[in-house]
């Protein structure tokens, strides 16, 4: 059955996945964004419904001996989880950058999750196996001076106590960068699955092969088993980082993260979650099409990819998916996410508005949380809208959208208010550039915006919010047209996340202006 790729699109990096008879459970990287780690649910493995997050706030991570985490700097925060099913409990374990390794665990992956513990190894991107009544735990914790290697020890993953010293299990490749190890026990062989070269152009993944547990191992005799390193059609780069599933029909599948470009070398969405089928030649893992990831691909699926049945009742397109926002209770979407951490007081929910109250912080600041709420662009055809009323009471009141990369790379577009008057703005914060591209006079008013995107460029465009706000056609003037290329993972350097659009406020001074939103939704063309 033929399918396509990315399996889950937009910023959802260092996939790991789980299976439960039929059932299918996915959790990736959140960085600085909480809720962290995002759950996903999937019964064919092609159709993702993301069902929780496995730590609500960045406080819950707090290790005893703090008060706060405080650098949860762009990029940094929680990386690379492993996710795992034993004995009925879900088990989690991923890094906080800068702080070390946590496990949390559930008996319902859609719920909450225990209070993160801590572990006492070092090195990053942990990974459990389970195996007659142990777990075993590894990282990529060097205990040799100057060698990259995969080490690993027993553990108790409730407590997070060790019952063993650390031992070596491989040194990789040479590849350079060596992580994101996974070990699995499938027939006479103990598999070790790695990440190397870099989460860049050079990522891969590669193997490796013992009939004990502790090895010694051997390398793949084709390493790496997967890589676009060499993919000359530049359609996929950067795969690598991956996890191996054994589904329900005995078919075996890599999840893994790569990325699309948009331009040249440039990707804004930044590393996406790919399925890729493999085979086993001589009891080694081997990948087709020149063991290289597709955006199309063939694989022993079991049935046709199917829309939910709300989407055909609303005679909704197949290639079109929609996501809008529900504000009539006060509970948040799963998607949602907050920039560093979720400060409740910032926010209200109920009788079909949602208000935020603006924040003396701005998306520039670094180890500050702003009044932000956001989701992941989904891909590069999407168009995020809103519909809103904002009277600012005194200048450096502003609200409206925004997309961001990182504290240095974002676009807003925005009422905001100046010792002239009420405007809307769209303004751009390149590095240490800022740049304003239009600024139209409005008044009180509501408002609609809606952000097009498309592979090169955005387009922003406005419209009286009246009559969105009753079902009935808008039309949209244009207010400006901007390039991807300075919220490409390229330019910002140094960046694992990717591009994510929503709703903020903020303020120069204490101010009594709220935003109050009616609607909020994304659409996304496959």
């Amino acid at each position: 059955m033929r399918y396509e790729n990315p399996v889950i699109g937009g910023f959802h990096p260092d996939p790991s996945i789980c299976r439960v008879e039929d059932n299918y459970f996915l959790a990736t990287s959140s960085f600085e964004y909480f809720p962290g780690i995002p759950i996903f649910h999937s019964r064919d493995l092609i159709h993702w419904k993301q069902i929780g997050n496995c730590v609500s706030h960045a406080a819950d991570l707090l290790p005893d001996n703090m008060s706060s985490l405080v650098s949860l700097h762009d990029s940094g925060g929680i990386w690379a989880p492993t996710i795992r099913y034993e004995k009925g409990q879900f088990y989690v374990t991923a890094t906080v950058d800068g702080y070390g390794n946590f496990i949390t665990h559930t008996s319902d992956p859609s719920g909450s999750w225990s209070r993160p513990i801590w572990v006492p190894v070092g090195g990053i991107d942990p990974s459990l196996l389970f195996e007659d009544g142990t777990a075993y735990y590894c990282t990529n914790q060097s205990i040799h001076p100057g060698q990259e290697e995969i080490t690993m020890c027993e553990i108790n993953p409730d407590t997070g106590e060790l019952l063993s010293e650390q031992r070596t299990l491989w040194t990789g490749v040479g590849g350079g960068f060596l992580e994101g190890p996974h070990l699995y026990h499938i027939d006479e062989y103990y598999y070790l699955l790695a990440a190397e070269g870099g989460t860049s152009f050079n990522h891969m993944i590669t193997l490796a092969r013992s009939r004990s547990l502790w090895g010694p191992y051997e390398s793949c005799p084709w390493n790496p088993v997967l890589t676009n390193v060499h993919d000359t059609s530049k359609q996929v780069q950067c795969s690598g980082h991956g996890d191996l599933v054994k589904d329900h029909l005995g078919n075996f599948w890599l999840i893994h993260l790569a990325t699309r470009l948009s331009r040249r070398t440039m990707t804004h969405l930044g590393r996406e979650t790919f399925l890729t089928p493999v085979k086993w030649v001589d009891d080694w893992l081997y990948v087709e099409n020149h063991k290289k990831a597709a955006l199309v691909c063939e694989g022993p699926l079991w049935s046709d990819q199917k829309q939910e049945a709300a989407q055909h009742e609303k005679n909704i397109p197949d290639n079109l998916k929609i996501w809008e926002a529900g504000f009539h209770n006060h509970e948040w979407e799963p998607e949602w996410i907050f920039l560093r951490n979720y400060n409740a007081s910032s926010y209200r929910r109920g009788d079909g508005i949602l208000e935020l109250y603006p924040a003396r912080v701005s998306l520039s600041d670094k180890v500050k949380s702003p009044t932000f709420a956001a989701v992941r662009q989904p891909g590069f055809d999407f168009e995020a809208e809103t519909a809103f009323t904002f009277s600012p009471s005194r200048a450096g009141d502003e609200a409206g959208l925004a997309l961001r990369l990182s504290s240095d790379f974002y676009y807003c577009f925005c009422k905001q208010q100046t010792e002239q008057g009420s405007f809307l703005c769209v303004k751009r914060k390149i590095d240490d550039i800022w740049y304003e591209d239009c600024q139209i006079p409005v008044g009180d008013s509501p408002l609609s915006l809606k952000i097009q995107g498309f592979k090169e460029y955005y387009l922003f465009s406005y419209a009286a919010a009246e009559a969105s706000l009753v079902q009935v056609k808008t039309e949209y003037q244009t207010a400006a047209r901007l390039s991807t290329r300075f919220l490409s993972t390229d330019l910002a350097g140094r960046c694992f996340t990717g591009t994510v659009t929503g709703l903020y406020a903020l303020c120069s001074d204490n101010t009594n202006a709220v935003m109050k939103v009616t609607r909020f939704c994304i659409r996304t063309r496959q």
